[in-house]
């Protein structure tokens, strides 16, 4: 089975792009962040005529995410535990998180995440950055009592190590490579989740994106910020992980490439 997460930047701008990568590398489940529409206005259509069962939690302009599968889903949660009850809130609800269990010869739940940027640093999206990585810690940890095979896999917004950027001295006042921010996401993987890059052994400078400024892409000044984090029933079902780099390359491009795990089915 090929998992893949691609913050795709807007799915509609760039739904050829994206048919595109489907139809090349045809994965059999996709996780999108930022797809930036409403659940309504999502081109389910498109990617229902290649096989693909749907779901989504949108938002108007910003943020949002989809699952997609060639298998049948079930338990569709939309949103984490504790949102309602977060004590930090900016700019609204935000539609960050989906879930699903693949019902393949094989189930595997599959977590769809698009963590809060939070810059500026001293502003109050910082501390919404750090309340969201609580609940999904909290969240993490109440999925492996079930004991089964899952990835939460998405867009993290967080540099965990000077390793994961081309150059980190330009991210030192940011969001992505705080202190807390890595520690957020050392202890999510401490829980006992396993990093899929680290698993297949991936080389330094493997990053997952680059802006469009500044000729980041023509530089190669990219940074590693999009991950699959693997219970350890799914590390047992582990067999590698492609990181789609020719995707920024493509017309139109996201400033994100596909990261794709393959578990045994």
């Amino acid at each position: 089975m090929r998992i893949a997460t691609w913050n795709v930047n807007s799915v509609n701008a760039r739904l050829q792009t994206v048919l595109a990568w489907l139809e090349a590398a045809q994965p059999d489940v996709v996780g999108f962040q930022e797809i930036k529409c409403i659940d309504e206005k999502f081109p389910r259509e498109a990617f229902e005529s290649l096989g693909y069962n749907v779901e989504t939690n949108g938002q108007k302009t910003y943020n949002g995410v989809a699952l997609l599968s060639k298998f049948p889903v079930s338990d569709v949660r939309r949103g984490l535990p504790g949102e309602d009850a977060s004590g930090v809130e900016v700019d609204g609800p935000q539609a960050r998180y989906i879930e699903a269990v693949v019902e393949a010869p094989r189930p595997v739940r599959v977590g769809c995440i698009y963590l809060p940027n939070g810059n500026p640093v001293e502003s109050p999206k910082f501390a919404y950055k750090l309340d969201w990585f609580q609940r999904l810690h909290a969240h993490a940890a109440d999925l492996l009592k079930q004991e089964e095979a899952f990835t939460l896999m998405g867009d993290y917004n967080v540099i965990p190590t000077p390793e994961d950027a081309k150059n980190p001295a330009a991210w030192v006042t940011d969001a992505l490579f705080q202190p807390e921010s890595r520690a957020a996401f050392r202890a999510l993987k401490g829980l006992g989740l396993y990093e899929a890059g680290e698993l297949g052994r991936q080389p330094p400078g493997t990053y997952t994106f680059w802006d469009y400024q500044a000729g980041a892409w023509q530089r190669d000044h990219g940074i590693r910020i999009d991950f699959h984090l693997l219970s350890p029933q799914a590390a047992d079902r582990f067999r590698g992980v492609e990181t789609h780099r020719d995707a920024r390359d493509m017309d139109k491009p996201s400033d994100h490439v596909p990261v794709v795990v393959e578990l045994e089915d």
